[in-house]
């Protein structure tokens, strides 16, 4: 805690409140206002935009420098030099894995891959077309039934088995709703292919024919997976943290984020750029839709540009762009009608004064988007797949809560406009 002090004066209270001014590693200081409460009052900050409702060691964004650091390594160099399982164990033990550790760690993340038997007879409660995320949320939910072996929130150990137990079983049970959903059978998963190709093979083999990961598409799968792992505070990770800190079981909470990231403003988005490609039709359409997404009275928006986090460039979507372009070249997408429309508004908004000087470039979820529409990835999965990358994310979260020593029950206050105290109206 800095020696720095913010002093408070409100109307009809006499006396300056004096709250103290706590500082991190790294961004803006924090007012320490829990000292308010015994003075009446609380702060209004809908959306909790100035609030910083937990401390955390795990990530770290600056928007207005388009940083995003996991545990101090930015995201550009984990891309580069990392994959999504190091990712993992960095999120979830605060440091790099030796050689040894990390193959012990995907050992272990490969003994628990399959999913309980029973578990599949879940699925068929669902109907056929049911989106993918609904089955999500039920089935995640579902996992404290078959493993509640190690469900004491207090016990480290108990935390650690539960971690790598959603950590191995969400890529089984995301291919599993895609699989319910064409009719073809479960694919079981396979120990020998790494994290990402084990994940592919589930989607798209069949028990017919030999099925053997594209080595280029299975970069860019772990790529997705990592650049979406976590990101800090976002309205996904603060409902598994709220949601853990009334006791409840990690597969509730994760289920909990699921539900959360469902949302077009969040985990949505790049399903919504495609939706937004589809709706354009025809590269002739552009300047039409363009024009419409500069009219502040037109409810268009242009999906999959600019962030709500970053006033600059969105690290991400510097090497998102890169594994896109080795992709489409990979898989030779020429012929796809959607491509040269998101090409050209690419272009555009690099180009275009008035998206350059509001900085609406092309973001993280514009190129993944695309990328997962080459791999052959339904639109209505693309969620789906947010919620397996994001899952290191809750648990290395959810995890950290239960390890503060000033843990608590959230308890978000309120401003209340309504009725004041009167009686019911009792009829003679």
């Amino acid at each position: 805690m800095a020696d720095k002090k913010a002093y408070l004066k409100v109307d009809g209270i006499e006396e300056t409140i004096e709250l103290p001014v706590v500082s991190g590693t790294m961004g803006p200081d924090v007012v320490d206002i829990r000292g308010l409460t015994s003075k009446g009052l609380f702060t209004y900050d809908p959306g909790f935009m100035s609030t910083a409702s937990c401390d955390s060691q795990i990530t770290f964004i600056d928007g207005d420098k388009g940083m995003l650091l996991h545990r101090g390594y930015p995201i550009e160099q984990l891309a580069e030099h990392s994959d999504y399982m190091e990712l993992c164990y960095l999120l979830m033990y605060g440091e790099l894995p030796s050689t040894e550790e990390k193959d012990h760690f995907e050992r272990t993340v490969k003994k628990h891959t399959m999913v309980h038997e029973q578990l599949s007879f879940f699925y068929r409660g669902f109907r056929r077309d049911a989106h993918p995320m609904a089955i999500m949320c039920g089935v995640v939910g579902a996992l404290s039934a078959f493993y509640h072996d190690s469900l004491d929130i207090n016990d480290s150990q108990h935390r650690e088995i539960a971690a790598f137990r959603l950590i191995s079983k969400m890529p089984t049970l995301a291919a599993m709703c895609y699989k319910y959903s064409t009719g073809q059978p479960f694919m079981f998963p396979r120990n020998d292919l790494s994290y990402a190709e084990n994940f592919l093979y589930m989607m798209f083999g069949t028990p017919c024919e030999d099925y053997k990961p594209n080595p280029i598409v299975a970069k860019a799968m772990d790529r997705i997976f990592l650049l979406h792992a976590d990101h800090e505070q976002n309205a996904s990770t603060s409902t598994v943290r709220l949601a853990g800190s009334s006791g409840a079981n990690p597969f509730a909470c994760v289920a909990s984020g699921i539900a959360a990231l469902w949302g077009p403003a969040h985990g949505g988005a790049n399903e919504a750029v495609l939706t937004m490609l589809e709706q354009i039709g025809d590269e002739a359409r552009i300047p039409e839709f363009i024009e419409r997404a500069k009219d502040k009275d037109d409810p268009f928006r242009l999906m999959g540009f600019g962030h709500r986090v970053y006033k600059n460039f969105d690290p991400r979507a510097k090497v998102m762009k890169q594994t896109c372009d080795e992709v489409l070249a990979e898989l030779g997408m020429d012929n796809d009608p959607l491509l040269p429309i998101a090409k050209r508004l690419e272009q555009i908004a690099l180009e275009d004064p008035y998206f350059v000087e509001r900085k609406l470039y092309p973001n993280v979820d514009f190129y993944s988007g695309i990328i997962l529409k080459a791999i052959g990835i339904p639109t209505n999965m693309f969620t789906v797949i947010f919620a397996l990358s994001r899952t290191i994310g809750w648990i290395a979260h959810w995890h950290e809560h239960h390890s503060s020593p000033i843990a608590r029950i959230g308890r978000p206050r309120q401003l209340y406009l309504g009725a004041t105290k009167r009686d019911y109206p009792v009829k003679k």
